[in-house]
């Protein structure tokens, strides 16, 4: 069934069972009760074959449930057990809200604590809401001293070999805003899909609210051998992309002052070129007036530093007519700007500061090639600033 057949919701929220059949209808009707005014809900159960015939449970409830408008479920059947991450995965593919919450089908994350989750989520500054058990208010009920090292130490290697701040990376109760996911590669090992988001999505605000997690009543828990192997797994591919991220970071920095390095030399050349042009004018050819020659200098110049930065420092073959002369114009338009902004920097160093001037020209000339080169890489010539 497409997205426009199903409708569109406001959240989604999706809910991976195996072996959950004295849970999870508890928990559709808890989070039915739950969910705030006003608001669209899908729930989306992503069932892996369950033995036990969770799917199959709740494929009977909803024929026999009555549908309310703003709530509805959905079921996806896996043919084998493929994991938890992929299963979030799975339906985050399938889900219409814009907003995605991520829980558990085994009663010990409370659907109570969604109305404050999605209520964080409205604020544009917040992209994603962990339900925190580490966090002042939050705590842990019912788990053996053995399952709360173990959360420990699995808590303690995130936070310090992926270098990630949040007081409670291993939650299983998170919501975020969908759009922050947008072209991020999963490798959906394991059953910690947070770590990923947190890892590998850029520049995203986190806000952790405390909750108490009660353990489960009934069915047996899955975390066993392999859980812990597959989180090893997990960790050190995330690792590894951590790395590689923080390489492409320094290869870019290196970029930038390779560019800015080139723009630098040819702003040197085009000072040669001005000299030689502007002398050429006055004492060799024409005996013209200084002025007259030192401006045609600076238009010769100022041409031979955009088609030497094109071609050197920005590396833009492109020279079809009227996309250059748009690119001229901008150049020589910032370039302008700033001598301008040179000339007025220092009359004010020199006149209302009383510093000298060849320092203070020093200090113009610095400021000026520098926002010569982020214009002109900006609005130029269409590159990222730190590229």
């Amino acid at each position: 069934m497409n997205k426009e057949a199903r409708g569109t919701a406001q959240v989604s929220i999706i809910i991976p069972t195996y072996n959950e059949s004295q849970n999870i209808l508890e928990v559709l009707k808890s989070i039915e009760e739950h969910l705030p005014a006003n608001t669209t809900a899908q729930a989306i159960v992503v069932d892996d074959n369950s033995p036990d015939g969770t799917g199959k449970l709740v494929e009977d409830y909803l024929q026999n449930v009555k549908k309310i408008a703003n709530y509805t479920i959905d079921v996806i059947h896996r043919k084998t057990k493929e994991g938890l991450s992929s299963a979030i995965l799975k339906g985050i593919q399938y889900a219409t809200g814009n907003t995605i919450v991520v829980m558990d089908s085994d009663l010990s994350h409370p659907p109570s604590l969604l109305p404050k989750m999605l209520d964080a989520l409205k604020h544009p500054k917040c992209d994603i809401v962990i339900a925190s058990r580490y966090v002042r208010g939050g705590s842990i009920d019912g788990w053996t001293l053995r399952r709360k090292l173990i959360s420990k130490t699995a808590t303690l290697i995130a936070k310090r070999g992926l270098g990630i701040n949040a007081k409670d990376p291993m939650s299983g109760f998170f919501a975020f805003k969908k759009q922050i996911i947008e072209g991020l590669k999963f490798d959906a090992i394991g059953y910690k899909m947070l770590l990923e988001i947190l890892v590998k999505a850029k520049n995203i605000s986190v806000l952790e609210i405390p909750y108490t997690f009660t353990n489960r009543k009934f069915g047996s828990s899955k975390l066993d051998s392999k859980a812990i192997t597959d989180y090893i797994k997990a960790v050190w591919k995330l690792y590894r992309f951590g790395k590689a991220a923080a390489r492409e970071e320094k290869r870019t920095s290196v970029s930038f002052l390779s560019k800015a390095a080139r723009f630098y030399t040819v702003g040197a050349i085009g000072l040669v070129i001005n000299y030689l042009a502007s002398s050429l004018f006055t004492d060799v050819v024409t005996h013209m007036w200084y002025i007259h020659a030192t401006i045609i200098g600076i238009a010769i110049s100022m041409s031979s530093n955009f088609v030497l930065n094109k071609v050197w420092t920005f590396e833009d073959r492109n020279f079809a007519p009227k996309y250059t002369l748009v690119q001229y114009s901008k150049f020589i338009g910032f370039s302008s700007l700033g001598a301008l902004a040179q000339l007025g920097m220092v009359f004010l160093l020199v006149d209302n500061y009383s510093i000298q001037y060849p320092i203070a020209l020093v200090l113009a000339v610095f400021c000026a090639a520098l926002s010569n080169f982020i214009l002109n890489k900006k609005w130029t010539f269409k590159e990222k600033i730190w590229s």
